[in-house]
């Protein structure tokens, strides 16, 4: 039975093509990652405060290495898509930005992000956040990209509304954090003038 209404974006976008390394403002880009980001990845997830909002914890950087391996294998999939935020004088990385749950056919994604410890107060989510959707609306072409938190992390609601995904509500007891469950609060950015 054929559909009615086509693909927001067509399947292959994202495999037909090398994943990109993009621009952010003030000395950061986004590239992919590399094997060799290992060691950051691996010391990223030892922080106790990326550790309260995460379900999983990289025991070494061979296991680091491992989810690498994985996030450069969505990208053929077109599962998700990863990027290592790095400084471009020095290409150390200072976080992580990725599309997650994308779904080209409804042009939808939903935002993840994180900094590293050091990094922190410098705004690098919301550079890294910001490239990113641009990229993901303006180039791929994807309608909706949707960004969620657990209500007590004030931190990543800053960077959301920074980087103008405005708040939708509030998804109750959804997801299992280490601690219990959580509430969720959802925010989204909409391609067109109302964003």
């Amino acid at each position: 039975m054929p559909y009615k209404i086509s693909n927001v974006v067509e399947p292959g976008t994202f495999a037909n093509r090398e994943q990109p390394s993009l621009p952010a403002a003030d000395g950061l880009a986004l590239r992919p990652w590399s094997p060799a980001d290992a060691g950051a990845v691996y010391e990223a997830f030892q922080d106790p405060v990326l550790q309260r909002w995460h379900a999983r914890v990289a025991d070494s950087e061979d296991e680091a290495r491992q989810w690498i391996e994985r996030w450069r294998a969505e990208w053929a999939k077109e599962s998700s898509a990863h990027w290592a935020v790095v400084d471009v004088g020095t290409d150390e990385v200072a976080g992580r930005v990725a599309l997650r749950e994308i779904h080209l056919a409804d042009g939808q994604a939903e935002m993840a992000y994180w900094t590293r410890p050091r990094f922190r107060g410098r705004g690098v989510a919301p550079r890294g956040v910001a490239a990113l959707a641009a990229w993901a609306m303006d180039v791929v072409g994807l309608h909706r990209l949707e960004l969620t938190h657990a209500t007590v992390n004030e931190a990543s609601c800053r960077v959301a509304l920074k980087t103008g995904f405005l708040p939708e509500g509030t998804k109750r007891s959804a997801v299992l954090h280490e601690d219990g469950w959580h509430d969720m609060h959802l925010h989204a950015r909409v391609a067109g003038p109302t964003g």
